[in-house]
């Protein structure tokens, strides 16, 4: 079988991977993203690392490595080009596609044409990682009450349009007012503005879902244990997420920290 490459970003995600495809047998080579991946997560794996302005060597790195199939996982934050310092092959990639011009979806599509140019075949996690996709349904012992079941819908219908418009993919709503939505900051950073603006009585819901033609292959919404946390702690009473289309990272540990909070989590669906 082929060797896979996984293009490591932040959380856990890419440690799950590896392991997953140690488990099977396979041999994984991992190119993590420096400022992005964790050490400590991925120090097992004897990871190669470049900044994300490092395209030249990256690839240099995977055709040593003998890869022919990648897997990007885990979240990147975009830089600004000044941060990102590029080499002259990154510097010829933005040259030709934009940098202003573009959105998060019609970036990551460029990114994924670009490793297909060089002879990759980029695959989508959830095609290995395929027990990770939220189902249908309420995980654990919380349930969600009417107020929140409106609030979910509420926060699916923005959540929607927001990703129509290739903004972000999740949104809070308490009480049928909308606290926040995310924007570059990631749902980590949206969970915890919207705590100090939790009004009286019952707290509000975190809705995430994948945008509208989203490219599956990459950036698929995530949630694991840390968003229980964050949730707990700026008030919230629950998250629901897409299910089939967003990623939950340990499971059965998301639902044993949702229960112990007190929150529901679980997939929903559009009517």
């Amino acid at each position: 079988m082929s060797r896979f490459g996984i293009i490591a970003g932040g959380g856990p995600l890419p440690r799950q991977l590896a392991a997953t495809l140690r488990a099977e047998g396979r041999d994984a080579f991992v190119l993590a993203l420096e400022g992005h991946a964790d050490p400590e997560l991925l120090g097992e794996f004897s990871p190669a690392w470049i900044r994300l302005g490092e395209t030249g060597r990256g690839f240099d790195l995977l055709r040593e490595a003998g890869v022919t199939e990648v897997v990007m996982a885990g979240p990147v934050r975009r830089p600004g080009l000044a941060e990102l310092l590029p080499d002259w092959r990154t510097a010829r990639f933005f040259a030709r596609v934009g940098w202003k011009a573009l959105g998060d979806d019609g970036l990551l599509r460029a990114v994924i044409d670009e490793l297909e140019s060089e002879g990759l075949r980029v695959v989508g996690i959830d095609a290995v990682l395929g027990g990770l996709l939220a189902r249908r349904g309420v995980w654990g012992k919380v349930s969600p009450d009417p107020t929140a079941e409106e609030d979910i819908r509420r926060g699916l219908q923005v959540a929607k349009s927001l990703g129509e418009v290739d903004v972000g993919q999740a949104v809070v709503v308490q009480q049928g007012f909308v606290l926040g939505v995310e924007a570059v900051e990631g749902t980590d950073a949206l969970i915890s503005r919207c705590g100090p603006l939790r009004r009286a009585g019952d707290g509000g819901v975190l809705v995430k879902i994948s945008k509208p033609g989203q490219e599956r292959r990459v950036d698929l919404p995530t949630i694991g244990v840390a968003t229980v946390a964050n949730c707990a702690a700026a008030g919230l009473r629950g998250i629901a997420v897409e299910a089939g289309a967003c990623l939950v990272v340990d499971l059965p540990a998301v639902v044993a920290a949702a229960d112990a909070a007190g929150l529901f989590v679980m997939g929903v669906g559009f009517q």
